[in-house]
């Protein structure tokens, strides 16, 4: 176990002192403090597992970090598949390592209220991360009643991340980038009349213009399902990395790049003491950053594509590249500065341990991303942060009848017009959900989905100045999002770092060697049919972190993969829940009522 919670002394954000927590895991108090997750208490007193898996009882914990995977899922209160990574702990939890599939100790029962009727929300944005706050506080400002329906603690998702209340931070804004312009957006969407957030709150189903939400810790049993009616509806889901499998890959100590990055900023959280971050794309800057900022050693930050082809990418575009120059100054100087090594050309292919990561072979690479025989290294660390860019969260674009189509990096992504519609009339999308593009075009995109979704709700005539300004900063975004594709693509030789025996399906233990079989034994090439044949993507995460890795393999050379994005439940609702729940057509928020 090598994951732990940095020192308040020193920490550049200078937290305060939370008030302690009373919380027991597998019988034992331990140390925990408000504003915690139930992944950060573990994780600060020396656990890095603490589930095992269905198939062979091998060792989970973090992975994600977000809530995407299910791979920490844990037994909180007597309660099954609570993800521990989304869960803030309360005084007197009850942490319990889970074992495979578990049924909960002690049955429980709902408290179901009744339905509350209300009238129609005008706007309903859905997410709050730049794309999202950008969306409300246009639509707001266009004169529409607006509802920010977030999943998280506090609006910024996964790009401002902020530290807990609890924790007391004095210099929260030596944790993030432009943090006097988030916050000033944070605040004006707080104090604006027309708008209404609602954290905690997941939207797990969407027909047409209505969606169905929970509200309540996350996973919670007793989580009242409700309905709320919009007249137009932004949807600014976010995204999530993507991971290329190689041998190891599951191994506990080897997390996503956001992962990393998310328990650093929010929580404090160092995943190592010897760490190497690996994969393709400016993304990893800022994470070695973020490790840097928990006391973190960064060993070696491996780039996966060539200081050519980065050029050449950025070359294509020269305003772009320009615009960017500064920043990536400051990041060659924070490299120099803590002496950590960039590679071209390099990644990690494989991850060794028995039950942690101790070591890892890395690479370098031919311009198709295949190892180049004897370039092999093998370096000891005790976890290895990896990410090959972003796959947006598309369920619920996907339920409303969204076209998708393909973005700059070869991703699914969701079809708008010029004003950010989707091909569903009332739906709108903004962010990565239309492309992985950075956060500026989702903060433009946004803008310009907020500022049509408000006309579209209240029948009125559009405001053309402000939508011309807004989707000239969406062209510029979108400019910055090609450039970004061309210098750092993913390259197919990705395919040779794993074997037969190497797992493809983390929730269902499901190996390339048998979802290749699979395919060739049946001629397989539809992701849902591999899904019911091999198990592949049939686990708890509904196929998130690999259906992209399995249309991939079954795709042939030169042809655009096709990923299932079809989970009609978007996020994770207990059927008791569904089932003690009240359905009404006028079921939506009373908070609307009085605005």
């Amino acid at each position: 176990m090598t994951a732990y919670l940095r020192p308040q002394a020193g920490d550049p954000a200078e937290p305060g002192t939370p008030t302690s927590v009373d919380v027991t895991v597998d019988g034992r108090p331990v140390a925990a403090h408000a504003g915690q997750t139930v992944a950060a208490v573990l994780l600060a007193n020396g656990r890095d597992t603490w589930r095992t898996t269905r198939v062979n009882e091998r060792p989970r914990g973090i992975f994600c970090g977000i809530g995407a995977c299910q791979d920490c899922l844990v037994t909180l209160n007597g309660l099954p598949d609570i993800r521990a990574c989304q869960r803030t702990i309360t005084s007197g939890d009850t942490i319990t390592t889970q074992t495979g599939a578990t049924l909960p100790t002690t049955p429980t029962s709902p408290t179901v209220s009744s339905p509350v009727r209300a009238r129609v929300v005008e706007v309903v944005v859905v997410g709050a991360g730049p794309a999202g706050v950008a969306a409300a506080l246009a639509a707001a400002d266009a004169g529409a009643q607006v509802l920010v329906v977030d999943s998280g603690r506090a609006v910024g998702g996964q790009y401002n991340r902020q530290l807990p209340t609890e924790f007391a931070a004095q210099r929260p804004d030596r944790l993030q980038h432009e943090w006097k312009a988030f916050a000033e957006q944070r605040d004006r969407l707080a104090d604006h009349p027309r708008i209404t957030y609602l954290p905690d709150t997941s939207v797990w189903a969407i027909e047409g213009l209505r969606l169905w939400a929970q509200t309540g810790p996350a996973d919670a049993s007793g989580r009242q399902p409700f309905a709320i009616d919009a007249r137009s509806v932004v949807l600014a889901a976010g995204a999530y990395d993507r991971v290329l499998p190689f041998p190891g890959w599951d191994l506990p100590g080897v997390y996503t790049a956001g992962a990393a990055q998310a328990l650093a900023k929010g929580q404090r959280i160092a995943v190592g003491r010897k760490v190497l971050v690996a994969g393709t794309g400016p993304f990893l800057l800022p994470v070695a950053e973020s490790l840097v900022g928990v006391g973190a050693h960064v060993v070696a930050l491996l780039e996966a594509n060539t200081l050519t082809t980065v050029r050449k990418g950025w070359s294509t575009d020269a305003l772009v590249a320009s615009s960017k120059l500064r920043e990536a100054v400051g990041y060659g100087a924070l490299l120099a500065r803590h002496r950590i090594p960039l590679r071209h050309g390099w990644t990690v292919i494989a991850a060794h341990g028995a039950d942690h990561v101790e070591a890892a072979t890395i690479a370098r690479l031919d311009s198709d991303w295949r190892p180049i025989r004897g370039s092999e290294r093998r370096i000891e660390v005790d976890a290895i942060c990896v990410g090959f860019g972003f796959t947006a969260n598309l369920e619920l674009a996907v339920s409303a009848g969204c076209t998708l189509t393909t973005g700059p990096d070869g991703g699914p992504a969701v079809a708008v017009d010029a004003n950010q519609q989707t091909s569903t009339s009332g739906v709108f999308a903004a962010g990565e959900l239309t492309g992985i593009g950075g956060a500026a075009l989702s903060t433009a995109e946004g803008t310009l989905a907020g500022t049509t979704a408000a006309h579209h709700a209240l029948t009125t005539p559009a405001d053309h100045a402000r939508a011309t300004d807004a989707r000239g900063d969406v062209e510029r975004g979108r400019r910055f999002a090609v450039a970004l594709a061309r210098a750092y693509p993913v390259r197919d030789g990705w395919k040779s770092w794993s074997t037969a025996d190497t797992l493809v399906c983390r929730c269902e233990e499901v190996t390339r060697g048998q979802v290749e079989a699979a395919a060739q034994e049946r001629g397989l090439d539809d992701g849902r049919a591999m899904k019911l044949t091999s198990r592949a993507g049939l686990g708890m995460c509904q196929g998130r972190v690999c259906s992209r890795t399995v249309a991939a393999l079954l795709a042939a050379p030169g042809e655009v993969p096709k990923p299932t994005m079809k989970r009609p439940i978007a996020v994770p609702v207990r059927l008791r829940d569904l089932a003690n729940a009240e359905e009404s057509p006028e079921t939506v928020l009373d908070t609307m009522e009085e605005q």
